[in-house]
């Protein structure tokens, strides 16, 4: 298939096998991995307080009988106001862990729908000698100025993430901790070939079995962001 190329200002078009990533959607397995990702995201740190809790007296507000109205035991009640909540949410964890062959599979569907959609451009960034924003501008005006973007590049650079960072839906990920959320969330993909072919051995069709030496050995560290949903930004080194 045909799909956009950017490099040096110019936007063209290049060919693509894109059978490597499946070629359909599996819409139920990527639907479990972006929930997944928000369920993780959650603080789960919402706290209500029951009757038990809720400072007041115990004390009977009026008597039982003969005064007309309802009858009623304290005024911790649920019914009054101030009174306690019932059923209200307490801390907990949301968090929970899809199968790693399930993760890498919502990824390569992903990535398999953006390039259905044409939300894909194959783009040669260049060299980033030291942070520009002005470069990162316009980079991003050539494609169209996207109101959303993910930039995924092969490895972790610095002046690629601050050149990016101001600029409000544009995030910069690597090949290898990039998750489907992140996909899917990310509007316009802009990928560096070499980032393209990370993802085509990490995800791509036969990347499943566990012989194959670089997804044994990078893969780990990815599914265990996927899974926990943290931001891990190695261009920022923190």
């Amino acid at each position: 298939m045909q799909v956009k190329s950017y490099n040096a200002g110019n936007v063209g078009q290049v060919e693509f096998d894109e059978s490597c990533f499946g070629g359909k959607v599996l819409y139920r397995t990527l639907k479990d991995a972006v929930v997944n990702y928000e369920a993780n995201q959650r603080q789960g740190d919402a706290s209500t307080r029951g009757r038990s809790q809720v400072k007041g007296t115990n004390a009977k507000p009026y008597r039982q009988k003969h005064t007309g109205r309802a009858r009623a035991g304290d005024r911790k009640s649920p019914i009054w106001r101030g009174g306690g909540t019932v059923f209200g949410p307490k801390p907990r964890d949301w968090s929970y862990q899809m199968p790693r062959k399930a993760r890498r599979v919502a990824l390569r569907s992903a990535l398999a729908g953006k390039f259905l959609d044409d939300e894909v451009v194959i783009a040669d960034l260049g060299a980033f000698p030291a942070p520009s924003a002005k470069s990162a501008r316009r980079i991003l005006n050539d494609l169209g100025g996207p109101a959303r973007a993910l930039v995924l590049i092969g490895a972790a650079d610095a002046h690629v993430w601050k050149s990016f960072r101001n600029f409000p839906q544009v995030e910069v990920r690597t090949a290898r901790e990039v998750c489907a959320y992140e996909v899917v969330a990310g509007g316009l993909i802009i990928v560096d070939q070499d980032a393209l072919e990370q993802l085509t051995v990490r995800v791509g069709v036969g990347s499943d079995d566990a012989s194959v030496a670089p997804e044994s050995s990078a893969a780990p560290e990815a599914d265990a962001a996927e899974s926990t949903g943290e931001d891990v930004q190695e261009g920022d080194e923190s």
